[in-house]
């Protein structure tokens, strides 16, 4: 039966149980946070599920607990940090740090992360610029999860990007998304709840598409919009991988596999808003932008229009106070985690 956890017991026990495993307190607190805030974002692919792939990379030695990145060039406007296999998270929240301190300097900025980890959801670290008065746009490649165009054997990974701009008075418009038809978390989030995933997700290993999420996993995930999908994760591997000097293709690891250097690459551009606009118009413009979007006629059987990043806010404010749903195969693994750790479990009670 699922259990239902409050979002601040969840970052506790995460927060706690990265620190058990050598990872300094604030690091450990920003990796629960990225967990949980996915998880009240309503995207649970990124959320608890994940934190036994970290440690165990930890663990097994394929990610250092303590962050120690090193400055390959620092341009000023342009910089290049080798994160030497330190948590994605850590290493992508002080990029944004960076950047946006560029950004104020120089108008516009570009910090490149190689061998790095995989940080979650992407829209956590641009959210962060976009609240500095930024425009922010990241991105980072991933493992292998699809074949090229044509083929039939991993190759390309799913390669997720992010733009984040200030809203006004709407917050913050903000869009995420991986170049698959579904971002591969979402597959492993079926698994977990046993349920099959939906046609178009993904194919076998023989190329056969297929909505059983374990033959998924052993598979391909397909392309978003045919060979639009494919060819748009090709050049984000370019920006992300060989342009930053990290690895690419298919010598990137996933999180999900406890061993391996994961070679992960980022790269970010942040733009001071006000190097090119005066703040307060930029978001007055862009509320003008909100209200026209959300203004459309609606089609038949949809209530509301929402923009990008809408949808994530309004699920954050109502779990925030109804509580994260944990399914079993996550809450087993939390379990085996806290007789690991001897970190007391998060407070529950059955939905």
């Amino acid at each position: 039966m699922p259990l239902v956890v409050g979002a601040n017991e969840l970052l506790r026990f995460a927060a706690a149980a990265t620190r058990v495993h050598g990872v300094p307190p604030a690091d450990a607190h920003l990796l629960a946070d990225s967990l949980v805030t996915a998880e009240l974002w309503g995207h649970p692919s990124h959320g608890m599920l994940r934190l036994p792939w970290y440690l165990n990379r930890i663990t097994g030695g394929a990610t250092r607990a303590v962050a120690t990145p090193e400055t390959v060039s620092d341009s000023g406007a342009v910089m290049v940090v080798d994160g030497h296999d330190g948590l994605g998270q850590v290493l992508a929240d002080r990029a944004v740090g960076w950047g946006v301190d560029r950004a104020r300097l120089y108008g516009i900025s570009a910090v490149a992360v190689r061998n790095s980890g995989h940080f979650g959801t992407a829209a956590y670290f641009t959210r962060k610029a976009a609240n500095r008065g930024c425009v922010a746009i990241l991105a980072t490649n991933a493992s292998p999860a699809m074949a090229p165009w044509g083929g039939r054997e991993k190759r390309v990974g799913t390669n997720p990007w992010s733009i984040a701009a200030p809203a006004g008075r709407y917050g913050t418009a903000v869009m995420d998304i991986a170049n698959t038809a579904v971002a591969r978390g979402k597959i492993y989030h079926a698994k977990e709840r046993g349920a099959p995933i939906p046609e178009g997700w993904a194919a076998d290993t023989d190329g056969v598409p297929t909505t059983d999420p374990r033959r998924a996993i052993e598979g391909l995930i397909l392309p978003m919009a045919g060979h639009k999908g494919y060819v748009i994760s090709f050049m984000f591997d370019v920006l992300a991988g060989v342009l930053t000097g990290s690895s690419f293709g298919s010598g990137v690891t996933g999180p999900y596999d406890p061993h391996g250097r994961s070679g992960c690459g980022h790269l970010l551009i942040t733009i001071d808003i006000r190097s090119m606009a005066d703040p307060g118009e930029f978001e007055r413009r862009m509320e003008r932008l909100v209200e026209q979007t959300k203004a459309t006629p609606t089609a038949a059987g949809v209530e509301e229009i929402f923009v990008p990043g809408e949808p994530e806010s309004r699920t954050a404010q109502r779990l925030r106070t109804e509580g994260i749903t944990v399914v079993d195969d996550t809450w087993q693994s939390l379990t085996h985690i806290a007789e690991q750790t001897g970190v007391n479990l998060p407070e529950e009670h059955h939905a």
